[in-house]
Formats: C-alpha cells, structure tokens, sequence
C-alpha cells in the first residue's frame, strides 16, 4: 500500500513539472504599479542600451549609459556620459516624466550630427518598434 502512495505522489509530481514546462500563449503582461513614464522609459532604455552600447556601435563609443529609471521623483532617466569620466556631466540625457508616456532628449549631443540620429530612434522605441535601425 505505501509503495503504491510513493507511485502516486510520484506521478502526480511527474504530472505538475511537465505541466509546468508547457507554453503559455503569449499575452502581454499588464505592468502594475508602473508610471507610463517608467513603462515609456524601460522600453526606450533598453533599446539604447542594445543598440548603442551593447552593440559596440561606433557613433557611440565614447559614451557609457547611465540609469536612472528607478527615480522616486517621477522623471525617469538614462544619461549618455564620457566613457573616461562616469562622473562628468551628461552629454545626452533621456526622460519622461510623471503620468506621461511623452519621451524627451537633451543635452550637447542633441546640436551635433549625431542628434537627428538619437531623435529617430527614440522616436521609433517610443513607437514600440525595438530595431536598432529605421526601416529603408
């Protein structure tokens, strides 16, 4: 009888693990507690991040990111600062604020050639399209 409970519980085990393993259909998760500033931010900074930095993108390589997306004052940030001065003031910086999904960008790297280019990106992770190009 006990070999027959151990059997049991062992296939019911068995049971719940390949249950566990199974796909779920793909729905997108609605965030709680999330400003539409932190949710307009994460998507952008995340994009910047693998399309900037991770990639090693020259346009970008003497700048390392900065986040700042867990700010208690409702603006979250990312900033694009010199690579040899972490410290330094930021060349770029990246920000929503409050209840608001709107993204701004400012900073010296605006006014250069390099600017129009960081416009259209954000402009395209905003849109929720996370390529690292604009589509020819």
């Amino acid at each position: 009888m006990g070999l027959t409970i151990a059997r049991l519980a062992l296939l019911a085990a068995a049971g719940l693990a390949l249950a566990s393993c199974q796909s779920t259909p793909k729905a997108t998760p609605v965030p709680s507690g999330k400003s539409a500033s932190l949710l307009a931010m994460e998507q952008v900074a995340i994009s910047a991040h693998k399309c900037w930095i991770a990639s090693k993108d020259p346009a970008f390589k003497a700048y390392q990111m900065a986040n700042e997306l867990n700010s208690y004052s409702g603006t979250p940030r990312f900033l694009l600062v010199p690579t040899k001065h972490y410290g330094g003031k930021p060349l770029l910086v990246v920000q929503a604020q409050g209840n608001s999904s709107r993204v701004d960008a400012f900073g010296p790297l605006m006014n250069e050639p390099l600017g129009a280019r960081i416009s259209a990106d954000i402009t395209r992770w905003q849109a929720g399209n996370p390529s690292c190009a604009a589509a020819a």
